[in-house]
């Protein structure tokens, strides 16, 4: 939940918008695995809340902007907005079909 929140948050609000967060990449250095690393007071439900928190954002953000509108942050990514939604539909499948592997793993269903 961390790190598909976190890379939601980047994706669409940093990385095509070109928000800044300062206490967050690319402003802050982080270890790599940083988004996957939880500290003792992080609970699931806090961040499934921060990872719904921003996709309802996302959608907001990205509501009546043209699929070509190119990221703002081309350092990282010459893509645009198309390439961002069919990415993140991509990660977010291939996260959940590793979920859905690990609860077979531990339920046997």
């Amino acid at each position: 939940m961390k790190h598909s929140g976190v890379w939601e948050r980047r994706w669409f609000q940093i990385i095509l918008a070109g928000h800044e967060h300062p206490d967050e990449w690319p402003a802050v250095d982080e270890e790599d695995g940083a988004d996957f690393a939880l500290g003792e007071d992080d609970t699931v439900a806090q961040w499934r809340a921060f990872y719904e928190a921003q996709i309802t954002f996302n959608r907001e953000l990205v509501e009546g902007i043209p699929l070509d509108t190119h990221c703002a942050w081309t350092k990282l990514a010459h893509r645009n907005l198309r390439w961002v939604l069919l990415h993140m539909i991509e990660e977010t499948a291939r996260h959940a079909g590793h979920a859905d592997i690990i609860r077979e793993t531990l339920d046997g269903r």
